[in-house]
């Protein structure tokens, strides 16, 4: 449990408000009836919103945000929304200059991104916590690997090995048995270094290890699961958001030892090992309401409708202790 707090309290700052068995019962009743989203506010159309809204940052967040924009713009057709989804660490750059008005992260911002931020400012960016993810090792749809824990997956993708085994370069290396698989090379995708994904899996899994230099560093999510798809002997990661019928996620051992499938439930009761909070991050003032546009947007993406939207994506809704929570940043 002591493990489990900690957990909490390094990945979110949305997380650590809340008391741990409130978060996870919240997400628990989430995970029963997510169409539902009962206890989640409606979300109320207001008179004069319209103009131009620009997102750049987290390509894992980019068919979050196209699919929020579609929902908003029905509500508010006098609205233009533009969206950019290169990585999230294109999200602090454009708040500074001024070419966003959200910057979605699929990490927290760096030290030295709040840093630079204060700089222009003169005050920290204020982070709206948007959905949670599991992020998931994706393999063909055709390996026989039935689970990995974090060392393996350690041994598999980086150079560092920081949790203890030699490096994996075949299927054999990490248990595979077939004899047609074993002796394959483990072909590796991931993202490029603009990537959230890119540095939390880093941080996260390889505990800030190098990379292997055979890692094809690709653009976005999408490309990632598309390689391993046309690619039998590979393995890659990505949010859950971007699975598709060619891969397969595999369960990951948790800290009991037992494998757990990056699946809703598992990521409430912290049995699955690799999640994270999904963020969007504004320019607030503080003692000084957001703009309109960027306050209703917000509040969509919060309510019912909004969080209904995260789960037909793939990912997974705030509880409305945790929607409670982020709403008070934004009204």
């Amino acid at each position: 449990m002591t493990m489990m707090i900690v957990r909490l309290l390094r990945h979110s700052s949305l997380l650590a408000v809340l008391c741990l068995a409130g978060a996870f019962e919240g997400l628990a009743v989430a995970d029963e009836a997510p169409a539902g989203q009962t206890q989640l506010p409606e979300y109320q159309a207001v008179e004069g919103v319209a103009g131009n809204l620009n997102s750049i940052g987290s390509d894992t967040l980019n068919n979050l945000l196209t699919y929020w924009a579609e929902g908003f713009r029905r509500l508010y057709p006098n609205v233009n929304i533009g969206i950019e989804g290169k990585g999230s660490g294109t999200a602090p750059p454009a708040l500074i200059a001024g070419t966003a008005q959200l910057g979605p992260m699929s990490r927290a911002m760096k030290k030295s991104e709040i840093t630079e931020f204060q700089g222009k400012y003169g005050f920290k960016p204020t982070e709206i916590s948007v959905a949670l993810d599991s992020l998931a090792v994706f393999v063909n749809k055709d390996n026989p690997v039935e689970s990995l824990t974090l060392a393996q997956v350690d041994s598999m993708f980086s150079k560092s090995c920081k949790r203890g085994l030699p490096p994996a370069r075949t299927w054999g290396d990490v248990g595979v048995k077939d004899a047609a698989w074993a002796g394959r090379p483990i072909s590796l995708y991931g993202r490029n270094s603009a990537s959230g994904t890119y540095g939390f899996f880093k941080e996260d899994v390889l505990r800030q290890g190098d990379y292997r230099d055979e890692v094809k560093e690709q653009p976005g999510s999408a490309s990632v699961v598309m390689g391993i798809t046309g690619d039998r002997a590979a393995a890659g990661y990505s949010g859950i958001g971007y699975k598709t019928s060619g891969v397969k996620a595999l369960p990951i051992a948790g800290e009991d030892g037992q494998p757990y499938a990056p699946e809703q439930a598992n990521v409430a009761s912290g049995k699955y090992p690799i999640w994270r909070p999904l963020h969007i991050y504004v320019v607030r003032k503080p003692g000084r309401p957001l703009d309109p546009l960027t306050r209703e947007f917000l509040r969509f993406v919060l309510s019912g409708a909004g969080q209904e939207i995260v789960v037909k994506d793939g990912f997974y809704p705030l509880s409305a202790a945790q929607v409670a929570e982020q709403l008070k940043k934004i009204e």
